[in-house]
């Protein structure tokens, strides 16, 4: 295996995956710098604001997502589905298949899809119109992946897809079977506040589905069904089992597959800024946003090593770049192409953002803290809740400016939970001037934007000092940059509990979630797994993933040979 260094990995990226091609396919673009310039011009209102874009894109010290630097038909990275309205139902043949199409159609133009599918019946209900019984939801979840594996997003990447189903669900012991695995979709478990108390207490756990020719049963709740759950309306009992031992067959297929995740769906949408307007159904792809039924979110990072000169934080130059990139995402916005009506009408009213970061452990390594230790934890709350604060005061500043999000109402957006965290002059700047974006921050997972950057992705502590990456450009073997440093600590060698402190923290100042996963050991057990996901729950996270090494091919490993 080739060990290349850190600048080769980085060129050979940037060519394959974000330079401007021909229409034959090559790229026309040779340096990050045109990069830089053709976005910067793209997304800047005037010559004064593009100026200003390309000095914080510049050495990558605010890099956003792949698809605003390739700039193809969609800007937008996640996008969350309902299922389509036809005359005979959102359960029906015919809105499974146009949703369906509208996923390869997403796919296509570089989009990753999340689909929530807990509004179709359960396997084996009597379908009165044909005189039969349903396929049940898992069926159709086959026939979609195996649809939209076929296609590369954007013509350079292969499919990303997040199915979800709903804890009370029938179908749910199938979904968490390892014979549930898809050929490209993540698959993640929306798991209610209810679920979890059972599981605590030991008890029974009823799985319901509400009888489709009871008045209850709504026809336009698409993938919003969740909504009927939350109302507490009444429903047919399909089967009872014991919440532990559900719980525990999730444990165990996230132990052999790394699939299942678990979405904590009631506190996603308690905490939500937009809780008033709307439910958040289901996660993107990569798990960092939960959003609602047609929700997107268009995605960019600050490199924080951009802002740390000799071990020491330079806030202003920080606060620069946390400002700008808002202006900067808020514009993405305006010049994103559309995908649908019913997305762009929803993205125009709340204007969602996603701002992130990267290279928090290298970071912490530069800084000599120990990654989830106490002293780490302390600095990532000052790091983090001075983004957050700039980041509203620059969401603000546009309001004032430009106008705020249409949906912005002033008493309801300021019950919110998460903004009742701001400082309170913060909160008064909010209520009297509104806001430009509804929601504003997020951490993605910042795979091969990272790369290019030179920084650790998102806020993962390093994966290891050697690894082996496979893509377009081959199967290569990379070396970090900080390998040699005496602080350098890999993902393995942080424990459950520290990898779950740094999310926690964290996820108290953004208000939407995190990618982040939870690397374990090969030698694990699955109880070291149910404490991952049971501490999850408890330390307030919104979601929780966990990959034990070698349970799973395809995702970056220590050596070829694993």
């Amino acid at each position: 295996m080739q060990l290349i260094p850190w600048n080769e990995q980085r060129e050979r990226v940037f060519l394959d995956r974000y330079a401007k091609k021909d229409a034959e396919g090559h790229p026309v673009e040779s340096t990050p710098r045109e990069m830089w310039e053709r976005v910067a011009k793209r997304v800047g209102e005037n010559d004064g604001e593009a100026l200003q874009f390309f000095e914080i894109l510049k050495d990558w010290q605010f890099v956003p997502s792949g698809r605003i630097l390739t700039g193809g038909m969609t800007l937008y990275n996640c996008f969350v589905q309902g299922f389509a309205k036809t005359v005979l139902g959102a359960d029906s043949r015919s809105s499974i298949m146009a949703t369906t199409s509208n996923a390869v159609e997403i796919t296509a133009r570089g989009g990753g899809v999340g689909i929530n599918w807990s509004v179709l019946r359960p396997r084996d209900t009597y379908i009165r119109g044909v005189d039969g019984k349903s396929s049940g939801s898992i069926a159709w979840m086959r026939g979609a992946d195996g649809f939209i594996d076929a296609i590369r997003q954007g013509g350079t990447r292969t499919a990303a897809l997040m199915f979800m189903l709903d804890v009370w669900h029938p179908d749910i012991i199938e979904f968490t079977r390892t014979g549930s695995r898809f050929n490209r979709a993540n698959y993640s478990v929306g798991i209610t506040d209810a679920f979890m108390a059972a599981v605590k207490n030991d008890a029974q756990w009823n799985l319901v589905f509400p009888d489709t020719t009871s008045p209850f049963y709504n026809r336009e709740w698409d993938g919003d069904i969740g909504d009927w759950w939350a109302k507490g309306l009444p429903a047919p009992v399909y089967k009872t089992v014991q919440a532990r031992t559900l719980w525990r067959a999730l444990c165990e297929s996230a132990y052999m597959t790394g699939n299942p995740g678990l979405g904590f769906m009631d506190r996603c949408n308690r905490w939500s800024n937009t809780h008033y307007l709307h439910r958040l159904v289901c996660f993107n792809p990569c798990g960092e946003q939960p959003l609602p039924v047609d929700g997107s979110c268009n995605l960019g990072s600050i490199n924080l090593l951009a802002a740390i000169k000799d071990g020491v934080v330079q806030w202003e130059k920080l606060g620069m770049l946390v400002r700008y990139a808002v202006r900067f995402l808020d514009r993405v916005i305006d010049v994103d192409q559309g995908m649908t009506t019913e997305i762009d009408n929803l993205q125009g009213y709340v204007r969602r953002v996603g701002l992130g970061t990267m290279g928090l452990a290298d970071v912490l390594i530069l800084m000599g803290m120990r990654y989830g230790y106490d002293q780490s934890i302390e600095f990532i709350r000052k790091l983090y809740s001075f983004i957050r604060d700039q980041a509203y005061e620059a969401s603000v500043d546009l309001a004032i400016e430009k106008g705020p999000a249409p949906g912005f109402q002033n008493e309801a957006f300021a019950k919110g939970r998460f903004i009742q965290t701001l400082p309170e002059a913060l909160q008064e700047r909010i209520y009297t001037h509104g806001i430009r974006n509804l929601a504003l921050l997020t951490q993605a997972p910042t795979g091969t934007t990272s790369i290019l950057a030179g920084a650790s992705s998102g806020i993962e502590p390093i994966f290891s000092t050697d690894y082996t990456r496979t893509d377009a450009t081959g199967c290569t073997t990379v070396r970090h940059p900080l390998a040699d440093h005496p602080k350098m600590i890999t993902a393995l060698e942080v424990p459950v509990p520290d990898h779950i402190k740094v999310q926690a923290v964290l996820q108290e100042y953004l208000d939407s979630s995190i990618s982040k996963t939870i690397n374990l050991p090969k030698d694990s057990t699955v109880e070291d797994v149910d404490q991952a996901y049971q501490l999850s729950y408890a330390m307030g996270c919104k979601g929780v993933t966990v990959y034990r090494t070698g349970s799973e091919d395809g995702v970056l490993c220590e050596s070829c040979n694993i």
